[in-house]
């Protein structure tokens, strides 16, 4: 069998998990969204895991194509301890028996979405997350996360460097485009609902924005469009003028955190998840062109607006990193080479 090309990864989630596992051992675990970027880093550390540790557990992954899935993931799909069950979020067939946790990461996160029917949007991500917990209660399970997002804030105040938990902000109710933020505030009312009524332990991560191996380049994400183009040799294009400011967290970090988070985490209590390294637009590029293509150039579009409050989608993580330990142990120059020797081998 070939050689992982993220070993170094996976052994880098499973140093850092390591004890937490045990939890799982012999059990089924059910997963919503296991093919999108967050799922697969998921399923790869939980097999990583399963087979280290001789778990003899086994994860069960929602997907709408099941055969696409198998020729795009084989190594992952293959394998004995993962099946698929097919079906939409909103409206799949419970699969028999027992599931002692859940992971619901399945979303709708395309923005052109909330421009061509932001209500459709709206209602699948709530209709699937109340399907899942539905799911939850006939499975008999334990543990629920939730993969929320930072969009729950709404528009970050330009002042405020790092958004913090208990920040009373949310999406402006007469903004379609914030369809996506309204409809993970209200999946996590409906998840701390459940688990208060039904007397399991819902846990939420807010999630922000990540880097790494499986990040579509070809997408509405910055950092990825900005390494694709570095990797061939091409200069950097930014459309605005460069001043928001961003922060990322690599994948394998990621995966530690929602490993902890589900394993570790206080129910009904949202950690922020993501890196507090923050940088403008700008600044991102030119640190790509760095690490990846340093005579490629960074051409920025727009000019800034003079005294005009800048945009901020920064977490602030202090929740998680004082009671759970958590940290970012891969610095973001490191983030990006990994990413592009991924997409370059």
């Amino acid at each position: 069998m070939p050689e992982n090309p993220l070993s170094n990864d996976l052994n880098h989630i499973l140093d850092h998990t390591r004890d937490l596992w045990d939890e799982l051992r012999g059990e089924r675990i059910f997963i919503t969204g296991g093919t999108g970027f967050f799922g697969c880093w998921l399923l790869e550390s939980f097999l990583w895991a399963n087979h280290k540790l001789d778990l003899g557990a086994h994860a069960v992954v929602l997907t709408r194509r099941p055969a696409s899935v198998k020729r795009s993931l084989p190594h992952l799909m293959l394998d004995p301890s993962i099946s698929l069950h097919e079906g939409d979020m909103r409206s799949f067939e419970f699969p028999r028996g027992e599931y002692s946790h859940i992971i619901h990461a399945a979303t709708e996160t395309n923005p052109q979405y909330e421009i061509i029917d932001p209500l459709d949007k709206f209602t699948a991500n709530i209709e699937g997350t109340r399907r899942v917990l539905d799911f939850a209660l006939a499975s008999g399970t334990k543990k629920f996360l939730f993969t929320s997002s930072g969009a729950v804030y709404g528009k970050q105040p330009s002042d405020l460097t790092h958004i913090p938990e208990d920040y009373p902000g949310a999406p402006e109710t007469n903004d379609v485009t914030t369809a996506y933020g309204q409809s993970k505030r209200i999946s996590e009312f409906l998840c701390t609902t459940y688990a208060e009524k039904y007397g399991f332990q819902a846990i939420t991560a807010r999630c922000f924005a990540f880097v790494g191996p499986r990040l579509p380049l070809d997408a509405n994400y910055a950092i990825g469009n900005f390494i694709r183009d570095a990797i061939k040799g091409k200069s950097i294009q930014i459309s605005g003028d460069g001043t928001p400011y961003r922060s990322y967290l690599y994948a394998a970090d990621l995966a530690i955190w929602l490993w902890t988070i589900l394993f570790k985490g206080q129910a009904t209590y949202p950690y922020n998840v993501g890196s507090e390294t923050d940088l403008t637009i700008a600044q991102l590029a030119f640190t790509v062109v760095n690490e990846l293509s340093p005579t490629a150039k960074v051409q920025v579009a727009k000019q800034p607006v003079f005294q005009q409050p800048v945009s901020r989608y920064v977490p602030s993580t202090q929740r998680a990193r004082q009671s759970l330990s958590l940290e970012t142990w891969i610095p973001l120059n490191e983030a990006i080479r990994r990413t592009a020797n991924y997409y370059k081998s």
